[in-house]
């Protein structure tokens, strides 16, 4: 489906410009609150490209690699969200304390 296609190249394009994003960064609390973003970028690459497997392979390899593939990524996905919601008012207080 090229709607999972379009999604593992946002998802994946989002990741690289994260990780980019976050060597540049100098201070802690954003270098943590930008990787948790990165983490879920690399998630939603790694649970879309398992979607786009079970509409490309039908076969029982293929279907427990998605399977897997799909576990992690939404692990990953949700460590990065609960990341992000305790980097963030961190990050936010780190930001006006250096103004």
């Amino acid at each position: 489906m090229p709607i999972f296609v379009i999604l593992i190249i946002f998802s994946l394009s989002f990741y690289l410009y994260y990780k980019i994003k976050y060597f540049r960064s100098k201070k802690p609390m954003e270098r943590k609150w930008i990787s948790s973003k990165s983490s879920i970028a690399l998630g939603s690459f790694v649970f879309f490209f398992a979607i786009n497997q079970f509409f490309i392979h039908r076969s029982t390899v293929s279907l427990i690699v998605g399977i897997v593939f799909l576990l992690v990524g939404a692990g990953s996905i949700w460590a990065g969200y609960r990341a992000h919601r305790y980097y963030f008012p961190l990050a936010v207080k780190e930001a006006e304390e250096t103004k």
